[in-house]
């Protein structure tokens, strides 16, 4: 009976609507019928054990250090995997002699992953792969360096259903520290990403939460994607009550991976919020503070790859839609970060705030305004002229507050962008 009150549990929380806030109440812990507990210096039978493990199965881990290659659990139901907290049971990786990953999680149903540390792999920290049910809790993944030597991916559910990321920590990954991707129904909460590229990435996810977290000290705070090429579209995504701030560093994005065309490599230093390509998403109530390339950039996959239009299909549509931007706390220094002006996508928003101050003297060398839109709508699909077609909607009070970039003429004679908010003010 325990066991279905958690499932019941993780399913409410998981799938609520996108636009109806919903509070689940933390279940016990169920009984699981077996019971395993090592301690530091019995890695090769934790490596074992993990290999053997039967279902309804948990294990115990106490304080202390543990060193391993890699470790790995895959089709098993009714797992749990439980550290003395994530500051005193830490699993170190940075001898790895084979494999990419740290901890590689597949085919689960109903996996607990609580009070650890994960340290230094080669690639990914802790990947969740096609598994559904899952709570990771009080979980830590760190890289010492911030460099393109680092796996890029901290905390990697992938192609999952009901995903719990809850009072977890991220630091050093070279895509993104905390990411959701290609997985229907997630929550992110009370949980911090630090020098990454990217703070939190929800990417290809539908019904997705994410609130009360802070993402700071990162190249881009907090990204919603959807790219091409992958399982599933994503939208329906809101973010709210979250601090992001200090979004300022370089981009340490692997060339020719992570930096391809479409991926995290084009968020320039200094975004607070990046929303590309997606759909049906929420951003409100978020104190969005001193991300100062652009405190929210609404853009279209034309705006990285010109090549967007030949990639639409049932899971991939280039073109950001129904976008509702409102009541955020937002403000930027006087100033962009020194690493933007080193960066192809920061060159350009460097060179839309220039365009503005040229073309309107009164605004006295004012910073770009705080919301970044391209300006790249459906109306180059359909050959319309809709004055906002694709329902991008803004409620905000600063001044200061919007620029249309007329992203498809960036660098012509007819470029020609724009402060006028009004197409885009909604009640």
């Amino acid at each position: 009976m325990k066991r279905i009150q958690i499932l019941q549990t993780l399913v409410v929380v998981a799938v609520c609507s996108v636009m109806v806030s919903c509070k689940s109440k933390p279940a016990t812990d169920p009984t699981y019928t077996t019971k395993l507990t090592f301690g530091p210096g019995e890695e090769q039978k934790i490596n074992e054990a993990f290999l053997s493990l039967k279902d309804s199965s948990v294990v115990y881990l106490k304080e202390g250090l543990y060193r391993f290659d890699n470790l790995s659990i895959a089709q098993l139901k009714h797992i749990k995997i439980q550290g003395a907290g994530k500051d005193k049971t830490i699993f170190d990786f940075s001898s790895q002699t084979q494999g990419g990953e740290g901890l590689r999680v597949t085919n689960l149903k109903d996996f607990n992953i609580n009070g650890i540390t994960l340290r230094d792999a080669k690639g990914d920290l802790l990947k969740i792969n096609k598994s559904e049910d899952i709570v990771i809790a009080d979980v830590s993944t760190t890289w010492k360096t911030a460099d393109s030597s680092n796996g890029g991916y901290g905390i990697y559910p992938v192609m999952c259903k009901n995903v719990v990321i809850e009072n977890c920590y991220a630091e050093g990954a070279s895509d993104a520290g905390i990411y959701v991707g290609q997985t229907v129904g997630a929550i992110v909460r009370r949980s911090k990403a630090y020098r990454n590229v990217a703070g939190c990435e929800i990417e290809n996810t539908s019904q997705a939460e994410v609130y009360d977290n802070e993402f700071w000290g990162n190249t881009a705070g907090f990204l919603v994607f959807d790219l091409p090429g992958l399982s599933q579209r994503g939208g329906h995504v809101k973010a709210y009550n979250n601090h992001i701030h200090d979004n300022n560093e370089r981009n340490f994005a692997k060339a020719g991976s992570f930096g391809t065309a479409t991926g995290v490599g084009n968020a320039a230093p200094g975004s607070g919020v990046i929303i590309l390509s997606t759909s049906d998403v929420a951003i409100y109530k978020n104190k969005i503070i001193n991300n100062n390339g652009s405190s929210i950039t609404i853009a279209s996959g034309f705006f990285v790859d010109p090549t967007s239009g030949d990639k639409i299909n049932d899971q991939y549509f280039p073109i950001s839609r129904n976008i509702s931007i409102y009541e955020n706390e937002m403000k930027m220094d006087t100033a962009f970060p020194k690493p933007i002006y080193e960066h192809r996508t920061g060159q350009v928003i460097v060179a839309i705030e220039q365009a503005l101050n040229a073309m309107d003297p009164a605004r006295k060398n004012a910073r770009i305004p705080h919301i970044l839109y391209d300006g790249i709508s459906t109306n180059m699909l359909t050959m319309q002229k809709g004055i906002n077609p694709d329902s991008i909607c803004i409620r905000q009070t600063e001044s200061n507050l919007f620029v249309n970039a007329d992203a498809m003429r960036i660098g012509t004679k007819g470029w020609a962008p724009n402060t006028d908010v009004t197409p885009f003010t909604c009640k």
